[in-house]
Order: C-alpha cells, then structure tokens, then sequence
C-alpha cells in the first residue's frame, strides 16, 4: 500500500523515487491516463526508471488502450475468458453446493445446457456463479427458462456501455413475406447456432453475417429482427450516433467498445441499420468514419465471439467498395419490392394482425393495386384506413383501404430512377432475397 495511492501522480512518483525491485500493480488505472499528458510523461518515466532494476508496472483493467507513448515501452497482453469447460465444472459444482442444502431439480437437455453455457460466454466466473445460484435458488429448479436469466444478466451489461442498444427477439420469420431465399439461406444455419460442438466437429464455425441491400420499407430491418427470433439469439442494434464524439480519438475508442460489448454478449445478432450512414465515403468529418471503417474490417476478421451481423442499406452507390468484397460477409441480399401474391400475404398478415378477418376482404384486387408498393407502404396503406374507419364510425373494408391506395404515391414512382438504379447494380452482385 503506497502512502496517499489514491492520487495517481503521487502513486507513480513514488515509484521513481522508490527506486527499489518490485512489481507495482495499478488496477482499473488505463482510463486515467486518457488526455493526462503530465500523467503520461511521469508513467513513462517510472517505467524507464525500473528498466535498470528488477522489476515493472502491471496495468490491468478491460479494454485498455495505451497513449502512443507508452506503447513502445509496454507489452500488452489479453487473457482469454474462461471456456466452456470451465463454465460447464462450474456448473456441476454450483449443482453440487446447492443440493447439500436443498433438493435441485435438474431438467436440461444436452443441447439445452449446451445453450445455456455458451450464453456464458463473456462473463467472469464470479458473474457466472452469482447468476446461475440466484437462478437455482429461486426455485429450486435449473431449467431452460433460466437461459433467459443469462441472458437479461448481460443485457445489463451492454445496457451500462451505453453504446449498443438490446432488442427484445419479438418477431419471427412467420411475419415476414416472402423472402423465400432468404429464410432458406438462414434456416440451413439455424442448426450451426444451436447445436455449436456438433458443428465444430463437423468443420464449420459460426456464421458472420449477411449484407441486405435494396428498397426501403421492404423487410430489411425487420429481417434483423427475425434472425435473432428464429436462432433465439438476443439482439444488439448499434446506432452510429452513439459512437461519434468532439474529442480525438473517441469516436474510434467508443467504437471498440461496443464491439467488445458485442463479443461478450455472443453469442448475439449484432444489427447495423442503414450501414451507410455509419461509414460513409468522404472526408467531411476529418477521416474519423474511415478510422472507423477500418476497425470495423479488422474486427469482421478478427473478432472472437460468435457475433452474427446483420447489416442494411439503402443507398448502394454510398457504401465503401470494402464492404462488398467477397469474404466480408457470408453472402450479400438485394431485397426488391414484392410481387402481386407476395402483396396479397402482407395485406392478410397487417389485417389479421389487428383484429381484421382478412378473409373478408378482396385482396386480389388490393394487391393489384398496389402495383410497386413496398411492405412498410401496404401496412401504412391499412393503418391509415384503420385511422379513417374508427374517425367516421364505419366498418372497415375493401372500398376504404382503395381509397388510402389511391392518395398514396409511393417511393417506385417518387424515386423510379434510384430504384431501377438499384436493381441494375444489384444483378450479377448480390444474390436476390425475394
């Protein structure tokens, strides 16, 4: 115990002035040290100083990034989280603790507890511990549903970061038209999620991620959300304006940190929504989105959790030619407008979905039309006669939501020339999700 610790300066000065053999240990010390030029200056000098002794300064902490002065005079090391096994002795042995006392009813299958431990991963041992007694204790039971305690313990996690955002998996593939090539794509790697080991002894890793291009309002975003429903994997939006900040250098530091609060919540669906807004090409903010960019390819290649991403866009033509290199992601989607029986099911989906038998309703004759509609726009288009049906007292029919169709203009007439852009860049390029 250094004589006033507290205080980082007269913690460091005292080992220059110390010139004794020791190790000195400063914990959780790597953030003090950010925009601290004197502090910095007086690091370096106590490392030096003991270059002539036996002796060295360990920091520890997560996440720690050096300021470039200190990095030529460090080694940086990262010790790899504990592994399945380990979680899996844990397991047992908190099983064991807990029976001595009270009778505990195991009811995992293998694959069960195969899922539950591998939404350990992340965590401490301490943190799994706490997480998985208070689970058992609770009702004396350790079932599937606890997978969900695991779960909501992490989300806190990530929620504390501030950088990434939790969605609830409220949406399946079944609220999706469509898309048939998609979901098959999705469906054959269902198996790979759920059953890791199997996979693994059998030569394939987690999937990386899929890239959806094409019109607005046609199920990209609500694609993200499915994907996490299906393979009942939690999902993380990342908002690029969480990332960006005033000072040097931030935006770059926040950015890693919500990869690394991506990787500890793997295994995770991490959606990017409107990936060109968060990279865009140009130098207008001083390099930064590149910097960025830059990371977020090393990170695809590199990265240690199983994060599946999935990425949309709108505006091809503003995406970085890097992101559509093969191998950055697993495939590339273009999701184009719908067709007339494609139509006729999104009108039956948004019906029934709000207490409307869809069977009473001319649907052939709406899907025709709404000839170049996307899906956001057909839902806006029963919404809207929703509204004027329950202002004017009246049923709502067929008659109605013409009516809506015929004052809507939608983004194929508004934005023809983009779209057709779209579609042409898309051949040849990205595999079609419709």
């Amino acid at each position: 115990m250094i004589y006033e610790s507290p205080d980082p300066a007269k913690a460091i000065q005292h080992v220059i002035a110390a010139k004794q053999d020791a190790v000195y240990h400063f914990r959780s010390f790597g953030h003090m040290l950010e925009g601290k030029d004197l502090l910095i200056a007086l690091v370096r000098d106590a490392a030096r100083s003991l270059e002539s002794l036996r002796g060295s300064l360990v920091i520890t902490g997560e996440g720690i990034d050096l300021p470039r002065p200190l990095k030529e005079l460090s080694a940086h090391v990262t010790l790899p989280g504990p592994r399945d096994g380990e979680f899996r002795d844990l397991l047992a042995s908190i099983v064991e603790d807990i029976s001595k006392a009270q009778h505990v009813e195991v009811a995992l299958s293998r694959e069960e507890t195969t899922h539950l431990l591998k939404h350990l991963s992340g965590l401490t041992l301490m943190e799994a511990e706490k997480i998985l007694t208070k689970a058992i204790i609770e009702d004396g039971a350790l079932t599937a549903e606890d997978i969900e305690h695991v779960i909501e313990a992490k989300r806190r996690v990530v929620e504390r970061e501030g950088l990434l955002e939790y969605y609830p998996a409220d949406k399946s593939m079944a609220n999706i038209a469509d898309l048939v090539t998609l979901k098959g794509w999705l469906a054959k790697r269902r198996a790979v999620v759920k059953e890791p080991e199997r996979a693994e002894q059998f030569g394939l890793t987690f999937p990386r991620g899929i890239l959806l291009l094409g019109v607005p309002g046609c199920g990209k975003s609500l694609s993200a959300k499915a994907v996490a429903a299906e393979w009942a994997l939690p999902l993380l939006k990342l908002d690029p304006s969480n990332l960006y900040n005033k000072f040097v250098g931030e935006s770059e530091s926040n950015f890693k940190r919500a990869m690394r609060a991506a990787e500890r919540m793997s295994p995770v669906v991490l959606w990017i929504d409107e990936l060109e807004k968060a990279f865009a090409s140009g130098g207008e903010d001083g390099g930064v989105s590149q910097r960025i960019l830059g990371s977020f390819l090393s990170w695809m290649q590199e990265r240690r959790g199983d994060v599946f991403v999935v990425a949309t866009a709108n505006d091809i033509q503003s995406l970085p030619p890097e992101f559509l290199r093969k191998g950055r992601f697993d495939e590339i989607f273009f999701v184009d407008l719908p067709e007339r029986e494609i139509r006729e099911e999104i009108f039956q989906i948004h019906l029934d979905s709000r207490g409307h038998d869809s069977r009473g309703f001319d649907l052939v004759t709406l899907a025709a039309q709404t000839e170049g509609f996307s899906g956001s726009e057909i839902e806006e288009v029963v919404v809207s006669a929703l509204y004027t049906a329950f202002s004017n007292e009246t049923a709502l029919d067929t008659a109605a939501i013409s009516k809506e169709i015929e004052a809507t203009r939608p983004l194929s007439v508004t934005m023809a020339e983009k779209i057709q852009a779209m579609r042409d860049w898309a051949k040849g390029r990205a595999v079609r999700a419709n």
